[in-house]
């Protein structure tokens, strides 16, 4: 999508610190971390939310998954990290370019 945040970072139009890449994922620092560790992890291709997964999308989503524990290990989150997919308006989502939230690193609240 030409106006697409993380589309246009995808494509290096806009500066990020990244922490993983490869053809399918990136991984960015969340320039409003919610925690001493705030990693998005988003895929390249543009997928608006999870309601917006297709059956094709189901090794992307895999791979995600995978990856998660390995960035939170190479973060140093060995006490334990926080995943969240803020889906729709409603669930607060702010980007429509699906992307998983991981943090830790101290003390993150209940929910």
């Amino acid at each position: 999508m030409e106006d697409c945040l993380f589309c246009k970072i995808a494509r290096n139009e806009i500066p990020s610190e990244r922490v993983y890449e490869d053809d399918d994922v990136f991984v960015i620092r969340d320039i409003a971390p919610k925690a001493d560790t705030h990693l998005l992890v988003i895929p390249q291709k543009h997928i608006a939310g999870l309601n917006d997964l297709l059956p094709d999308d189901q090794e992307l989503m895999g791979k995600i998954m995978l990856l998660l524990p390995k960035l939170a290990k190479d973060q140093g989150l060995d006490s334990g990290y926080r995943t969240i997919i803020n889906t729709g308006k409603g669930g607060g989502q702010e980007i429509f370019h699906l992307h998983v939230h991981l943090l830790g690193g101290g003390p993150l609240p209940f929910v």
